[in-house]
Parts: structure tokens; sequence; C-alpha cells
């Protein structure tokens, strides 16, 4: 295969990447300044938030931040030497030619395309393996947050990966094939296509993709469980099921959100709760063995100094409050509307797809001289030519995002005001800085 000159093109979409890049970090670095001058608890956080816990989270956060640009960098590099090597059409042919001397589908583009997606996943994972190892163990591990084992690690990334083919795969096998015989408004077919697809794995994830990376186990009769009926009751909330979920095998992050179509499953991680958290838990047992093993005298005072120390997690109420902002979220549309706008774009960008797909100089520009592969087509377009409408598109969707949230975070204090929750307002503020501790 002659290697094409670089067309402009191309070099339009290389110089644009390093535009966005370096715009990218250029925010990155003013969130540093501000993460570094800020060495204060803000006032309307001073009751709920001291120095300590406000001093870990700047830590965390300029360790990540570090992080990130380094993780970026190398991401960018790689990516371009990938581009101006021509690596893609070089594995694409090497995919034909696998087939023809295994004998097997030699002109079918389905099973090539399938072929060098799966090449290429396990050269993406490979790539990947030492950003995330160092950012689970060294990073994560350095404040306090990860909880896996290296044995947990490794089966954990392998189901991982196992489980995304499976899916991809199939997924991707289809869409080609309709993109193939779906004449010249395959992009309708295509678009419903997708709408399909994210309605299932709407459907099917809580039940039989999630269980398969942890532990979901219905929450307890108990207080906490009958105050949040009464509160999802209290709002109309379809609530079907309500699960807890081991997330302190990973990590000491803690989470609440709920999935479902219709009736919903609300998911508590364990290290969001007081009395379930992993921490607690094993200070509690330490305490009762420190009982069985010290006079009534000693063990008295080692109560008086324990229970000084801050016990992670969130009280119920705080439980309810940061519940409160996720019921927002439900109450407000801001689901759907989500949807509905990713919906829009969807169809918008396969629309222009189906326009731009098949002029070959999108393909010689990226070194396609002599096929031009649906797969290839989708990744080059969606990936690189859609780039500043992307961008655009994810500023606009940013600005909207936050939006919503300021919006959930005000319908958890109006739940307060009307007597649905107790402190709302306060106990939503103490919920926010509780993963700190």
């Amino acid at each position: 295969m002659d290697i094409p000159e670089y067309s402009p093109l191309f070099i339009a979409v290389i110089v644009f990447k390093w535009i966005v890049f370096l715009w990218e970090q250029y925010l990155s670095f003013r969130q540093r300044q501000v993460v570094i001058s800020k060495t204060q608890v803000p006032d309307p956080l001073a009751h709920v938030l001291d120095h300590k816990t406000m001093d870990k989270s700047r830590r965390y956060s300029l360790d990540k931040i570090k992080f990130g640009f380094w993780q970026s960098l190398y991401s960018e590099v790689e990516t371009n030497v990938i581009l101006f090597v021509f690596a893609l059409p070089w594995l694409w042919n090497r995919c034909g030619d696998l087939m023809n001397d295994v004998g097997l589908f030699k002109d079918s583009e389905i099973v090539q395309s399938l072929v060098f997606v799966l090449i290429f996943s396990i050269y993406g994972l490979i790539s990947g393996l030492p950003w995330s190892i160092y950012s689970t163990f060294v990073l994560e591990a350095r404040h306090n947050f990860n909880k896996q084992t290296p044995g947990f690690f490794i089966k954990d990334t392998i189901k991982k990966f196992v489980v995304m083919q499976l899916i991809a795969l199939p997924i991707l096998a289809l869409l080609i094939w309709i993109i193939q015989i779906g004449g010249p408004y395959f992009f309708v077919y295509t678009w419903l296509f997708t709408l399909v697809v994210s309605v299932v794995l709407i459907t099917v994830y809580p039940s039989y993709i999630a269980p398969l990376f942890d532990k979901f186990t219905p929450m307890e009769e108990g207080e906490l469980k009958q105050s949040i009926e009464k509160l999802t009751s209290s709002v109309q909330f379809p609530l079907a099921e309500l699960f807890v979920v081991e997330g302190s095998k990973r990590s000491s992050h803690s989470n609440a959100y709920f999935v479902g179509l219709i009736k919903k499953r609300i998911v508590l991680f364990d290290t969001l709760m007081v009395d379930l958290h992993p921490d607690n838990k094993a200070e509690e047992k330490e305490k009762e063995e420190e009982k069985e093993n010290s006079g009534a005298e000693e063990n008295d005072s080692a109560e008086k100094k324990g229970s000084k120390k801050l016990r992670k997690g969130c009280t119920d109420e705080e439980v309810l409050a940061v519940l409160g902002h996720e019921l927002g979220h439900w109450k407000m549309w801001h689901i759907p509307k989500n949807f509905l706008i990713s919906s829009i774009n969807t169809f918008l960008s396969f629309a222009v797809f189906a326009y731009l797909y098949q002029k070959p100089e999108i393909y010689q520009a990226f070194g396609f001289t002599d096929s031009m592969p649906i797969l290839i087509g989708l990744f080059i377009i969606f990936q690189f030519i859609f780039g500043p409408y992307e961008m655009v598109l994810s500023f606009a969707m940013t600005l909207l995002s936050r939006r919503f949230e300021f919006q959930a975070d005000f319908y958890a204090v109006g739940l307060e005001r009307e007597g649905k929750l107790k402190q709302g307002s306060e106990r939503l503020k103490s919920a926010l800085v509780q993963n700190y501790r």
C-alpha cells in the first residue's frame, strides 16, 4: 500500500485536536489555581465542613488534576502517532489477511470489522492498563479511597472487557448490516435501532448486567427503609425495589442512584450509610474486642476517646437529603429531557453521516486508499469530522447539566420546606462533604 501524503483534511483534524487539548488543559489549569488558592472553608459550609476535611479534598483534587493532565497528554500523543503512521489502514488490511489465511468469511466486511474492533479493543485495554493501575493503587490508595485487591482488579478488568465485547460486537454487526441494506434512508433505521438498543440496555442493566460486577442485596427492614418509602410515596415516585450495593469492595467513595423505565429501583452504596459503612463496622468490631480484653474502666476511657472520631458515611437524614436531590432529577424530567436531546443528536449525526460516508477523500485522508469500510467511516466521521460540533454540543450539555444539578438541589431544599425532609438544606450540605472524611 502506498502511503499517501497528509491531506489538508488530515492536518485540519490534527490541529483541531491539539487546540481542544490545549483549551481543556487551560481550563484544568484555571481550576487548579482555584483549588490552590481556596484554603479556607467557605462560610456557608463552616458548620458542616472542618479544615482537615477541606484540606483532604483539596489535596485529592490537585492529585486528580495532575494525573488527568499526564493521562490526557499520553492519550493525545498516542492518537497522533496512530494517525500519522496510518496504523488504522494497516490493521484493517492485516485483519483481511488473517481472514484470508483462515479461509473463513473472506469477503465479509462485517466479520472483518468485528475482528478489527476486537484487536483494537485489546490494544486499548493494554495501553490503558498502566494508567488504570496507577489511578487505583497509587492515587486512590494515597487518599484512602481504594479498596480493591490486585486479584479483584484483574478479575474485574477481564470481566468488564468480556462483557463489553459480548454486548458491543453484536450491536456493531447489526448496525453495519442496517447501513448496508438500508438504502438511501438507512440513517432513519440506524437511529431507530440505537433507540431500541438504548431502551433494552436500560431495562436489562439493573437485573442482568450490574449484578455481574457488584453484589446487590435488598435493603433490610428498618427506620431508614421506612423513611425512604415514605419520602418516595409523598412525591408519587414509582418505587418498586430498594437495594444496597456492596461498593466498598471497590472504593470508599459513595453514591446513590435510581434506574428503570416505569417502575424504579433505588440503589444505595453501602459506603453512603453510617450503619453499613465497612470502616465503621471494623471500628465497632475493634471496640468490641477491646471491651472483651480490657476492664470496664479502660473500656470507658477508650469509648470516650473513640467517640470523638467522626464516623464515615451519612446519617439517615443525610441519606434522605441525597435521595431528595435524585428525586429532583426525576420530578423535573431531567432524564427524559437528556434522552430526547441525545436522540435528536443521534438522528442528526446519522443523517450527516449518510451524506459523508461515501466520499472517498475522507477515507484517503486517513490512509484508506483502496477501500471505504463502513466501520472506518463511522470512526472517522463521528470521532474526528464531528469534532467541532461535538465540542460545542459538549459545552452546551455541560451548562444544561449544571442547571439540572442546581434545580435538583433546590428541589431537595423544597422538600424540607414542605416538611418531607428534616433540616433538608443543612443535611444536603453535610451529605455533600461526607465522602471526604
